[in-house]
């Protein structure tokens, strides 16, 4: 079988925990090149992960025959120059979230891919999750009822992690809105199957030019007028990520949505009588989150076909994003 070569931009620890492990283990794909900003370090990480090429600029990785295909998993600031530069030397996208910094980056980037020829695809991996795919099925079958609404939440304690970049607004663009919120926001835009019409969020601190919010809590109406909401956090006890869809016949929950490798359970309550609910526990084996995503752009690639997840998805989340974070109210 043929693979797609790949090289990882911006190899730091989430990529040492998760992409390259992902892409070795993808059937058709293989991992050849990684970068860091010092070339030392990358070259001892290339060793590592018995890894055939490093470098410490973008640019000479991009420009590597034997790289297809890149995986930008670098800080969101430098997602657009390093999508820019992939594009212009004819290498394949895989970007991680957020798609960029804001909107207008995101139609550069879009447009660059388009002219270049090459595929663009943004790295939302819960559209993998074989019990996420379920909620939509059930969603969509109607056997919920009519939707009167639905929750997506996601907090973690930022103290505890190595990104201390995170709260500098200049270089992630947004607090906890862009890292974990964008999951929530696209988790329901895949499961309603709906685009949002109206947002508007309540985040604290107030950002500044150079610092991000802590905290958000977001109010969403979708077009079909499903109201739902958003609750991100940087300042919490715990990691928690929990999905919650309201129908007017049953209702369901899912804890740690965003989780791959293991079984999620959905629960389900359906209403047999009157007040009376009935309550149903499917247990779902979901598979490695980040390997499916990359199997998939792979095959794209491979067959020529547009990915699940194009650029225009992570678009529609920068336009909703943007807004919140702009404190600014975003009506489609």
């Amino acid at each position: 079988m043929h693979k797609i070569r790949y090289g990882i931009i911006g190899f730091g620890g989430f990529a040492e925990k998760a992409i390259a492990p992902a892409l070795q283990a993808s059937p058709n794909s293989e991992l050849v090149a990684i970068q860091k900003r010092s070339a030392e370090e990358a070259r001892a990480k290339a060793r590592e992960f018995s890894v055939r090429w490093s470098f410490s600029r973008v640019e000479e990785l991009v420009a590597h025959p034997d790289v297809d295909a890149v995986f930008i998993v670098s800080a969101n600031f430098r997602h657009h120059p390093e999508t820019l530069a992939a594009a212009a030397a004819g290498k394949h996208v895989l970007v991680e979230k957020p798609m960029a910094m804001n909107v207008k980056e995101c139609e550069e980037m879009i447009e660059a891919c388009r002219k270049a020829g090459v595929r663009l695809m943004v790295g939302h991996m819960i559209r993998f999750s074989t019990a996420i795919r379920r909620v939509r099925e059930l969603i969509s079958s109607g056997a919920l009822g009519r939707i009167t609404f639905a929750r997506a939440d996601f907090f973690y304690d930022a103290r505890l992690t190595k990104r201390n970049w995170l709260f500098d607004r200049t270089i992630a663009g947004g607090g906890p809105v862009f890292d974990v919120g964008v999951h929530c926001l696209d988790t329901l835009r895949f499961v309603l199957s709906d685009d949002v019409s109206s947002a508007t969020g309540h985040i604290f601190p107030t950002p500044t030019e150079t610092s991000t919010e802590a905290t958000a809590s977001i109010s969403l109406q979708f077009k079909s007028g499903i109201p739902a909401s958003i609750y991100c956090s940087y300042e919490a006890l715990t990691r928690r990520s929990f999905l919650e869809i309201i129908g007017m016949e049953a209702m369901l929950s899912v804890s740690d949505f965003t989780l791959g490798d293991r079984t999620i359970t959905i629960n389900l309550g359906r209403r047999i009588d009157g007040n009376r609910v009935e309550s149903v526990r499917e247990e779902i084996a979901v598979p490695n989150l980040y390997i499916e995503e990359i199997t998939h752009f792979s095959n794209c690639i491979l067959e020529n076909r547009e990915p699940l997840i194009p650029g225009h998805v992570g678009l529609e989340n920068q336009r909703v994003l943007d807004a919140i974070v702009g404190n600014a109210i975003y009506r489609s």
